[in-house]
């Protein structure tokens, strides 16, 4: 335990967020949403590396450096999508994702 914080409160707080995050890829329609709700199933996933780390061995740092590789990884696909996003914004006036499928080269 970790200061009266059990594993089962982190690993639930952090299934909530992947789901809260899964829900919204799936229902949104705009392409900033989406972005947004891959970005929460992230670091849903980082904490969930600190956390089982801290458990599991706490003298070691593992987790702390995957986590550190994730948000590198998420900051990386961010740019890359942002980038995406901002094309089809100017070839299209929208963000939605139906003008994306309708989109010709």
């Amino acid at each position: 335990m970790i200061e009266g914080v059990s594993i089962q409160m982190i690993l639930t707080f952090t299934t909530l967020l992947f789901f809260i995050g899964l829900y919204g890829f799936v229902t949104r329609t705009n392409l900033i949403g989406m972005l947004m709700s891959v970005e929460l199933m992230l670091n849903s996933e980082a904490i969930n590396f600190v956390a089982i780390n801290m458990y599991l061995f706490p003298g070691k740092l593992e987790g702390g450096m995957f986590s550190l590789f994730i948000l590198a990884l998420a900051a990386a696909e961010t740019a890359l999508a942002l980038a995406i996003i901002l094309q089809v914004y100017k070839r299209t006036g929208s963000v939605d994702v139906k003008e994306v499928k309708e989109l010709k080269y």
